[in-house]
Protein backbone atom coordinates (compact mmCIF):
# COMPACT_ATOMS: atom_id res chain seq x y z
CA UNK A 1 0.00 0.00 0.00
CA UNK A 2 1.45 3.29 -0.85
CA UNK A 3 2.12 5.69 1.83
CA UNK A 4 0.51 9.65 0.43
CA UNK A 5 0.46 13.11 2.17
CA UNK A 6 -2.16 13.00 5.19
CA UNK A 7 -4.30 15.35 3.83
CA UNK A 8 -5.98 13.19 1.18
CA UNK A 9 -6.21 9.83 3.01
CA UNK A 10 -9.28 8.27 3.21
CA UNK A 11 -10.84 10.64 0.53
CA UNK A 12 -12.86 10.39 -2.33
CA UNK A 13 -11.04 8.65 -5.41
CA UNK A 14 -10.65 12.21 -7.16
CA UNK A 15 -9.35 13.48 -4.82
CA UNK A 16 -6.42 10.87 -4.45
CA UNK A 17 -6.29 10.80 -7.80
CA UNK A 18 -5.38 14.45 -7.93
CA UNK A 19 -2.74 13.94 -5.05
CA UNK A 20 -1.00 11.51 -7.27
CA UNK A 21 -1.03 12.69 -10.90
CA UNK A 22 -1.35 16.36 -10.53
CA UNK A 23 -0.35 18.17 -7.15
CA UNK A 24 3.63 19.11 -7.31
CA UNK A 25 4.00 18.24 -10.58
CA UNK A 26 5.83 21.49 -12.61
CA UNK A 27 3.32 22.62 -14.88
CA UNK A 28 4.89 24.63 -18.13
CA UNK A 29 1.59 24.88 -19.68
CA UNK A 30 -0.13 28.02 -19.90
CA UNK A 31 -3.30 26.99 -19.99
CA UNK A 32 -2.86 24.24 -17.54
CA UNK A 33 -1.41 27.54 -14.74
CA UNK A 34 -4.63 29.47 -16.05
CA UNK A 35 -6.47 26.35 -15.20
CA UNK A 36 -5.15 25.94 -11.62
CA UNK A 37 -5.21 30.11 -11.19
CA UNK A 38 -9.10 29.86 -11.71
CA UNK A 39 -9.59 27.00 -9.42
CA UNK A 40 -7.35 28.82 -6.60
CA UNK A 41 -8.67 31.36 -6.77
CA UNK A 42 -12.23 30.04 -6.47
CA UNK A 43 -11.16 28.21 -3.50
CA UNK A 44 -10.41 31.34 -1.51
CA UNK A 45 -12.34 30.22 1.75
CA UNK A 46 -13.74 27.04 0.46
CA UNK A 47 -12.14 23.34 0.79
CA UNK A 48 -10.00 21.91 -2.03
CA UNK A 49 -12.36 19.12 -2.02
CA UNK A 50 -15.56 21.57 -2.63
CA UNK A 51 -13.40 22.89 -5.61
CA UNK A 52 -12.39 19.56 -7.07
CA UNK A 53 -16.17 18.15 -7.43
CA UNK A 54 -17.15 21.17 -9.41
CA UNK A 55 -13.99 21.16 -12.00
CA UNK A 56 -15.35 20.13 -14.38
CA UNK A 57 -18.29 23.06 -13.93
CA UNK A 58 -15.71 25.11 -14.02
CA UNK A 59 -13.85 23.56 -17.40
CA UNK A 60 -17.39 24.27 -18.99
CA UNK A 61 -18.08 28.04 -17.96
CA UNK A 62 -14.25 29.14 -18.32
CA UNK A 63 -14.08 27.79 -21.91
CA UNK A 64 -11.82 24.57 -21.32
CA UNK A 65 -9.47 27.32 -19.13
CA UNK A 66 -9.00 29.12 -22.26
CA UNK A 67 -8.05 32.77 -20.93
CA UNK A 68 -8.60 34.22 -24.16
CA UNK A 69 -11.84 33.31 -24.62
CA UNK A 70 -12.85 34.15 -20.84
CA UNK A 71 -11.38 37.74 -21.26
CA UNK A 72 -14.11 38.53 -23.59
CA UNK A 73 -16.94 37.24 -20.76
CA UNK A 74 -19.15 40.39 -20.80
CA UNK A 75 -21.50 41.47 -17.95
CA UNK A 76 -24.15 39.11 -19.81
CA UNK A 77 -22.13 36.48 -19.13
CA UNK A 78 -21.36 36.91 -16.03
CA UNK A 79 -24.92 37.16 -15.24
CA UNK A 80 -25.08 33.48 -16.71
CA UNK A 81 -22.22 31.92 -14.40
CA UNK A 82 -23.96 33.12 -11.40
CA UNK A 83 -26.66 31.06 -12.07
CA UNK A 84 -24.86 27.96 -12.86
CA UNK A 85 -24.64 25.45 -10.35
CA UNK A 86 -21.90 23.79 -11.12
CA UNK A 87 -19.51 26.16 -10.05
CA UNK A 88 -18.88 28.19 -6.88
CA UNK A 89 -21.79 31.16 -7.56
CA UNK A 90 -20.08 33.71 -6.23
CA UNK A 91 -20.16 37.02 -7.99
CA UNK A 92 -16.76 38.61 -7.18
CA UNK A 93 -15.30 35.09 -7.48
CA UNK A 94 -16.77 34.98 -11.34
CA UNK A 95 -15.60 38.61 -12.11
CA UNK A 96 -12.00 38.08 -10.53
CA UNK A 97 -11.92 35.48 -12.92
CA UNK A 98 -12.62 37.18 -16.08
CA UNK A 99 -10.77 40.04 -14.73
CA UNK A 100 -7.74 37.42 -14.14
CA UNK A 101 -7.74 36.02 -17.72
CA UNK A 102 -7.53 39.85 -18.93
CA UNK A 103 -4.38 40.48 -16.64
CA UNK A 104 -3.13 36.95 -17.67
CA UNK A 105 -2.80 38.05 -21.29
CA UNK A 106 -0.52 40.58 -20.46
CA UNK A 107 1.48 38.80 -18.75
CA UNK A 108 1.72 36.25 -21.64
CA UNK A 109 2.57 39.64 -23.77
CA UNK A 110 5.04 40.71 -21.73
CA UNK A 111 6.74 37.71 -20.97
CA UNK A 112 6.08 35.77 -23.64
CA UNK A 113 4.17 33.33 -21.78
CA UNK A 114 2.65 33.10 -18.15
CA UNK A 115 5.00 30.23 -18.01
CA UNK A 116 8.22 32.45 -18.64
CA UNK A 117 6.45 35.21 -15.34
CA UNK A 118 5.92 32.42 -12.83
CA UNK A 119 8.80 30.47 -12.55
CA UNK A 120 11.01 33.33 -12.10
CA UNK A 121 9.99 33.55 -8.61
CA UNK A 122 11.40 30.13 -7.42
CA UNK A 123 14.71 30.63 -9.81
CA UNK A 124 13.33 28.39 -12.66
CA UNK A 125 13.23 25.16 -10.72
CA UNK A 126 11.05 23.90 -7.87
CA UNK A 127 11.74 24.64 -4.23
CA UNK A 128 12.34 20.86 -2.62
CA UNK A 129 11.11 20.88 1.24
CA UNK A 130 11.71 17.71 3.34
CA UNK A 131 8.32 18.33 5.73
CA UNK A 132 7.88 15.14 7.82
CA UNK A 133 4.22 15.82 8.59
CA UNK A 134 1.75 18.40 6.67
CA UNK A 135 1.54 20.15 10.44
CA UNK A 136 5.05 21.86 9.27
CA UNK A 137 4.04 22.83 6.29
CA UNK A 138 3.72 27.00 5.67
CA UNK A 139 0.80 28.56 4.60
CA UNK A 140 2.25 31.23 2.94
CA UNK A 141 6.22 32.07 2.55
CA UNK A 142 8.06 34.92 1.05
CA UNK A 143 8.31 33.55 -2.58
CA UNK A 144 4.01 33.51 -2.02
CA UNK A 145 4.61 36.92 -0.28
CA UNK A 146 6.47 38.32 -3.47
CA UNK A 147 4.32 36.23 -6.22
CA UNK A 148 1.28 37.41 -4.70
CA UNK A 149 2.65 41.22 -4.46
CA UNK A 150 3.12 41.28 -7.97
CA UNK A 151 -0.21 39.81 -9.11
CA UNK A 152 -1.92 42.26 -7.03
CA UNK A 153 0.02 45.39 -8.22
CA UNK A 154 -0.57 43.71 -11.98
CA UNK A 155 -4.61 43.81 -11.23
CA UNK A 156 -5.26 40.10 -10.34
CA UNK A 157 -8.06 39.49 -7.60
CA UNK A 158 -8.08 36.70 -4.99
CA UNK A 159 -4.35 36.15 -5.05
CA UNK A 160 -3.40 36.53 -1.36
CA UNK A 161 0.12 34.58 -0.51
CA UNK A 162 -2.21 31.66 1.21
CA UNK A 163 -4.28 31.35 -1.97
CA UNK A 164 -0.70 31.76 -3.94
CA UNK A 165 0.93 29.27 -1.76
CA UNK A 166 -1.33 26.92 -2.64
CA UNK A 167 -1.17 27.47 -5.92
CA UNK A 168 3.12 27.15 -6.15
CA UNK A 169 2.23 24.17 -4.23
CA UNK A 170 -0.32 22.47 -7.10
CA UNK A 171 1.68 23.52 -9.99
CA UNK A 172 5.16 22.04 -8.86
CA UNK A 173 7.38 25.53 -7.79
CA UNK A 174 7.36 23.72 -4.58
CA UNK A 175 7.69 20.29 -3.46
CA UNK A 176 5.35 19.90 0.04
CA UNK A 177 4.58 16.32 -0.44
CA UNK A 178 5.69 14.85 2.87
CA UNK A 179 9.02 13.10 2.83
CA UNK A 180 7.34 9.47 3.65
CA UNK A 181 4.49 10.46 0.73
CA UNK A 182 5.72 8.00 -2.46
CA UNK A 183 5.22 11.12 -4.57
CA UNK A 184 8.02 12.88 -2.93
CA UNK A 185 10.92 10.92 -4.66
CA UNK A 186 9.07 10.80 -7.62
CA UNK A 187 9.13 14.67 -8.13
CA UNK A 188 12.63 15.16 -6.97
CA UNK A 189 14.82 16.25 -9.97
CA UNK A 190 16.61 13.78 -11.28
Amino acid sequence: MKTRCTWCENSFEEYVRYHDEEWGVPVHDDKKHFEFLVLESAQAGLSWATILKKREGYRRAFADFDPDTVATYEQGMIEDLIQDSSIIRNRQKIEATVNNARQFLKIKDEFGSFDNYIWQFVDGKPIINAWKSMEEVPVTTKESDALSKDLKKRGFKFVGSTTIYAHMQAIGLVNDHTTDCFRYKDLLPH
